[in-house]
């Protein structure tokens, strides 16, 4: 298999540093940047002559579709990430359908192609959550990219995942965000914050010890996080730190990555 690079497509208001002060009936209030951010991220790529999947956010596509169907004009791949930016973990079965089916509804109307990816919004497929892989594939999804191989972190991750890509069910792929297997640890070198508060040359390191051990990289970014002009707002420290931190480095770091390793879309490397 080929190596995988994959975008979020959100606003910088969607990411869940900021559900406390920022709630989902607020977000119309808020200053929009995902045009400019998709806008440059697609040039980045068109120079690079690189193709990657985009994981769109249904409320975003709702409300600029000319821009997510630039993604599909440029050649790049249309993938879901649900519609309303919710963790699995916080929804039941049936309001996970409801919103994956209203984010499809909109992206397959967009797309050239079936939309056939899907990724958890914070890869909250984990194992109380399991239970959302048989509606994915009730709904036409072929693979998932939800499940973080970590054992630590209190939103996502199962820690005995396999690494590498494997059939979850009979009819569905998992393509894990990539981690760099180190001292008997799962170290996150692959994208988001991890991406950005790590120096360049330890995430290569990694990336290259996997591409070692033959496992084809998924690496992922946020629209949001080329944009180092976006709003500042008070948040706690810790999650002023993962999402503020490095923003003006996030470009460089990619074409540092583009110009390492080689990518192409989710799809087209599991050969769907």
């Amino acid at each position: 298999m080929q190596n995988a690079l994959s975008i979020d497509v959100e606003e910088w208001f969607c990411a869940n540093n900021f559900s406390a002060v920022i709630p989902r009936g607020r977000w119309r209030e808020c200053r929009s940047r995902v045009e400019g951010d998709l806008r440059f991220v697609l040039s980045l790529l068109k120079k690079r002559r690189t193709k990657a999947t985009f994981f769109v956010l249904g409320w975003v596509a709702e409300h600029f579709p000319g821009a997510v169907s630039e993604i599909a004009r440029e050649g790049h791949e249309l993938a879901t990430h649900g519609y309303s930016h919710q963790m699995v973990t916080k929804l039941t079965p049936e309001e996970f359908e409801a919103d994956l089916s209203r984010s499809l509804e909109i992206l397959r109307g967009l797309s050239r192609e079936p939309v056939i990816g899907f990724r958890a919004p914070s890869f909250t497929i984990v194992k109380n959550t399991l239970w959302a892989l048989p509606i994915l594939e009730r709904h036409g999804i072929r693979y998932d990219s939800s499940i973080f191989p970590v054992a630590w972190h209190p939103d996502y991750g199962i820690a005995d995942a396999p690494r590498a890509p494997y059939a979850i069910t009979s009819g569905l792929w998992e393509f894990p965000p990539t981690v760099w297997r180190c001292l008997s640890t799962n170290i996150p070198v692959a994208g988001g914050a991890y991406f950005r508060l790590l120096p360049y040359a330890v995430t290569r390191y990694g990336l290259r010890q996997q591409v070692s051990a033959g496992h084809p990289l998924m690496c992922y970014l946020h629209t949001w996080e080329f944009d180092a002009h976006q709003p500042r707002v008070r948040l706690p420290w810790g999650k002023r730190l993962r999402h503020y931190t490095n923003l003006a480095r996030t470009a460089a770091r990619l074409r540092c990555l583009l110009r390492d390793f080689r990518f192409t879309t989710a799809r087209e490397a599991l050969q769907l």
